[in-house]
Parts: structure tokens; C-alpha cells; sequence
């Protein structure tokens, strides 16, 4: 036990990292304040906050296109662990949570009956000491409930020995461990030698792109208060003249001005109406260049250019995205297989090898699903393949190529 740093070691280690991934939550739930550097804006209107969904677009795209079908070569039944989890809700929520936060946990843990059950933790309820070769935790530490005041009522601190729950008022309680590692594992999203915690995918670019976008929608809607009443003015009315009413004449279709003493009258004119193009055109430029840092498109920020016209098309318009993506499958992939190894072993209450689930394989369905213009190409290709290379592509090559499951595949 020397070797490890310790609970309060891994709690005060949270505590500092915790607040970057609740500000990017912040901007997910699109909850994310107004940094207002401008001294132009009327004080009545300070109020005005406008709401913009970039960043929740930017990973919502990204999450939607990863879509884990299952393990190849299931020698040790792990694909039943996961269809025995709610596997559509826990595959989707850890990939979520890991785009948000850089990295999300799976806590680990038996039933009454000893089967595993998996629960994914946010990146700002969990923590460990990362093996850099394994990429699963020497020692970690979880938050598991929180009371209404967001204060920990039910924490976790995991060890290769034990997992130990400590309840608010209740007396510790102690799990032996029946794997090599800790039953705490990272899904981690871009790790890297430097921060193998990953990076999120809204990234500090992201992030003032979208203030910048908020600045221009309130600029804009202040300014077009001005731009649906432009101002008037009136020349030579006389200083007896009755008081006008200025909202009333800005309101009212007719107005009637009387001459003066002297026969004169006054001349009523009109300042030129302000444009909202400038407004437009910048937060057009802004999404641009947010578009550029996230692999979207204009049309997937809302700024319609050109409808793509097939699958291709589109794969094309995304191209960044699927090189995003398929980065995105090989680092999850290496975190789900780490889940479904522990997860085994606490099964068979047996420490495996770690090595002995190295044929086990990820798999994932397309991320760009093709259209039946582009199934006619896809059938055209295999057709040649298995031609030159006879039964080159099988069932499972055809289902990662277009999604589509044969009848003689099912059940």
C-alpha cells in the first residue's frame, strides 16, 4: 500500500480539475455566462443573454457518427456483459460524457449475484494515477451519489486489492478485488504523452469562438431595436408648438404638424435606417472559423450553403469530421476492451491475464452510413474484390462497410 498516494491525494487532485469540466458542461448545456468587454450596450439592456448551441452541435455530430456495434472473436462472452448493461445507454453515455469532459470512468462492481454491472462516472466525479502503458488506473477515486448541495454523500477509492465505499455516517466497507487493476477504468477521448487524460472536444478555441458569436447576437439585438424604429427629426417647429409625444408619433400613421405665426412649416425627416449586415456577415466569419476547429460544416451551424446531393457528397463535406471520428473508435475501443477484461474477472472471480484478450477486437458500425446510391457502388467494389481475391469480404467486412445486417447473421 506505500506506493499509493493515497485518497486525499486523489480527492485534492479532483477538486483542481473538476471546474474546467463543469465550465464545459456549462457551454454543452449551452448554461455558459457572457464575458462582455463592450461599453456600448444600454445598461437596460444588460439583461440580454443570448443562447447558442455550437458546442453542443459540435460534439452531438461527433457523438452521433460513433456508434459501437460489438466484440470480435467473444472468446470470454463479453458482449453478454454489455447486452446484460443496458448497452445502447452505457456505450452512448460514456462516448458522450468522454467528448465533453476528455475522459469519463466506468466504476466496476458485483451484484448480489456476482454478475458485473458497470455505471459511467462524468470526468468531474472521478480521478486516478494512469499506467501509461496499460491506459487503465494504478489507483483512482470516485464520487458515486452527491447530496442537493452537490456534497458527496457516497464516495469510492479503488486499489488492485480492494474497492473501499464510504458512506456519509456509515462505517467503511471493504470489496476485495478479484482483478489485477483497479475496477475504475478511463474511457479518455485524444490522449497524448502530455495530458493522457485526453483532451475535450470543446476546446478553449471553441469556446471563445462561441463568446464572440454571443457579443455579435447581442450587438445585433439591440441594434435592431434602432433598425425597426430609425430615428426622425423635425426642422423649424416652432418653440410655442405643443409638446409631441414621441412615442406616440413614433407609433401613430398620421401625424398632423400646423403651420407657425409666420406660415412656415416645419420639415420632418428621417436618419438613414442602420444595416444588420454587418452583424450577419461577422457571425457568419465566426462560425467559419468554428467550423474549421470543430471538422463541421456551415450547414451544420445553421448557415445553409448547398444541400449535398448524396452520401458521398456529404462524407466529402465531412472529411475532417470522419478522420475525427475514426481517431475518436481507436481510443475508445482500447477503453471498452479494458472494461469488458475487468469486468470478466470480477464475473469469474478470476485474474486474468491481460494479454489473453488481446484478439478481441472493437467494432464499429460506419460513420457514414451509405444511401441506396451508394449501396450499388458498395456492391459493385466487393463484387471485384472477392473476384480478385476470392471470399476476400464476408458478412462482418460487408457490415462494417455499410451497417446493414444479414438475415443469416441475426440471433
Amino acid at each position: 500500500m506505500s506506493e499509493y498516494k493515497g485518497m486525499a491525494y486523489l480527492k485534492k487532485k479532483l477538486s483542481s480539475k473538476a471546474s474546467r469540466v463543469n465550465v464545459r458542461y456549462d457551454y454543452y448545456h449551452m448554461k455558459n455566462g457572457l464575458t462582455d468587454m463592450g461599453k456600448m450596450i444600454p445598461p437596460s439592456y444588460n439583461w440580454m443573454r443570448p443562447v447558442l448551441g455550437w458546442c453542443a452541435k459540435a460534439v452531438d455530430t461527433l457523438a452521433d457518427r460513433i456508434v459501437f456495434d460489438s466484440f470480435e472473436d467473444n472468446t470470454f462472452y463479453v458482449n453478454e456483459i454489455f447486452d446484460n448493461n443496458n448497452r445502447d445507454v452505457f456505450f452512448d453515455s460514456a462516448i458522450l460524457s468522454a467528448l465533453v469532459s476528455s475522459c469519463c470512468f466506468v466504476y466496476i462492481s458485483a451484484d448480489e449475484t456476482g454478475y458485473p454491472r458497470l455505471q459511467v462516472i462524468d470526468g468531474s466525479n472521478a480521478t486516478g494515477i494512469i499506467d501509461p502503458i496499460t491506459n487503465m488506473l494504478r489507483e483512482g477515486y470516485a464520487v458515486l451519489d452527491r447530496d442537493n448541495n452537490f456534497n458527496p454523500t457516497i464516495e469510492a477509492y479503488f486499489t488492485a486489492e480492494q474497492t473501499e465505499i464510504y458512506r456519509r455516517g456509515y462505517d467503511v466497507e471493504i470489496y476485495d478485488n478479484p482483478a489485477p487493476y483497479p475496477l475504475l477504468v478511463p474511457i479518455i477521448y485524444r490522449p497524448d504523452a502530455v495530458r493522457p487524460f485526453g483532451h475535450s472536444r470543446i476546446s478553449r478555441a471553441c469556446m471563445e469562438l462561441v463568446q464572440e458569436a454571443m457579443r455579435t447576437l447581442r450587438r445585433s439585438e439591440v441594434s435592431a431595436e434602432f433598425y425597426s424604429f430609425p430615428q426622425k427629426y423635425i426642422l423649424g417647429l416652432s418653440d410655442d408648438a405643443e409638446k409631441m409625444d414621441k412615442w406616440g408619433a413614433t407609433m401613430s400613421s398620421l401625424l398632423t404638424i400646423t403651420k407657425d405665426d409666420d406660415g412656415g412649416n416645419p420639415t420632418v425627416g428621417q436618419f438613414q435606417q442602420q444595416s444588420m449586415s454587418p452583424y450577419s456577415e461577422q457571425l457568419k466569419s465566426i462560425a467559419s472559423l468554428f467550423a474549421g476547429e470543430t471538422g463541421l460544416t456551415l450547414d451544420d451551424l445553421g448557415f445553409a450553403t448547398s444541400n449535398p446531393a448524396s452520401c458521398e457528397a456529404i462524407r466529402a463535406a465531412h472529411e475532417n469530421l470522419r478522420l475525427t471520428a475514426r481517431k475518436a473508435q481507436r481510443t475508445f475501443g482500447s477503453g471498452f476492451l479494458n472494461v469488458a477484461y475487468l469486468a470478466a474477472c470480477v464475473r469469474d472471480n478470476m485474474a486474468y491475464m491481460r494479454y489473453a484478450f488481446s484478439d478481441i477486437k472493437p467494432q464499429w458500425l460506419p460513420i457514414f452510413e451509405p444511401d441506396s446510391a451508394a449501396l450499388s457502388g458498395v456492391g459493385d467494389a466487393i463484387l471485384k474484390i472477392n473476384q480478385a481475391v476470392p471470399d476476400y469480404l464476408g458478412a462482418k467486412g460487408i457490415r462494417q462497410l455499410t451497417g446493414i445486417e444479414g438475415e443469416n447473421n441475426r440471433g
